[in-house]
């Protein structure tokens, strides 16, 4: 398959914009890591961002970390260990199942290192980017280390998936209305007060969500935004005050 017919395949699928966006950045990744030519898959993802393809029909709601973190000490150790992972990585609840002690580089009470590209989906990615790796320092940590401790060696985080972490909490009257998507929403929205107060670069944050490659020095990418939504914080973060004060 070459990349014009693959952008062919996407448009024959007759799915919504949506789906037919992460079928091409799926597609464009793949045939890079492959070393194939990948540049009408790049244009296709272009024109259908340009479209509003980008734009989810809908939006999970911010988890808080206070209900999150309460929420995961009443849970089995994988279980536990995952969902502080994935608030401490600003993850998607699926990368952080993918993830086996073999991805860990280190695990101590002070510091905990993840390389996102040694996971199975992490492979059609670029070795090469700074988000490649997670260092995990704070709050948190040390909890994160003893959980460590109590897994299996090579094998998975957690068996759950993203669709069944979601049946588990639309079942729980403390988890109500949240999704797995909840939690790396939640992270986001959390880091965005630090970059107001000038203690984060907002460029930080895209590399810690893997969304680096969106975005230029000094400003948070569009797939950041989106996670992001509207808001005061939000709005203080971008910076534009530093301008419109001088005017």
């Amino acid at each position: 398959m070459t990349a014009d017919s693959a952008c062919l395949f996407v448009a024959a699928t007759g799915i919504r914009p949506q789906g037919q966006l992460a079928y091409t950045k799926a597609l464009s990744a793949s045939f890079g890591a492959m070393g194939f030519e990948n540049h009408p898959l790049r244009v296709l993802a272009k024109a259908l961002r340009g479209g509003g393809a980008a734009i989810p029909d809908s939006q999970a709601t911010p988890l808080e970390k206070e209900k999150l973190v309460f929420y995961a000490r009443l849970q089995q150790p994988s279980v536990h260990l995952a969902l502080l992972v994935a608030w401490k990585t600003a993850s998607r609840w699926a990368e952080v199942a993918d993830l086996s002690s073999a991805q860990f580089l280190l695990v101590t009470q002070k510091e905990v290192i993840v390389d996102w590209f040694q996971t199975p989906k992490g492979r059609t990615h670029d070795p090469f980017k700074a988000s490649r790796f997670a260092v995990i320092q704070g709050p948190l940590t040390t909890e994160i280390a003893m959980l460590f401790k109590k897994c299996a060696p090579f094998a998975p985080l957690t068996r759950l998936s993203t669709s069944a972490l979601d049946s588990l909490w639309g079942q729980s009257v403390q988890m109500q209305g949240y999704t797995a998507h909840s939690i790396k929403r939640g992270a986001v929205k959390h880091l965005l007060p630090l970059v107001t107060s000038g203690k984060l670069s907002p460029h930080l944050i895209d590399r810690l969500t893997k969304h680096e490659e969106e975005g230029g020095p000094g400003t948070l990418s569009r797939t950041t935004l989106r996670y992001a939504g509207g808001d005061v914080d939000l709005a203080r973060a971008l910076e534009t005050g530093k301008v419109t004060r001088h005017l």
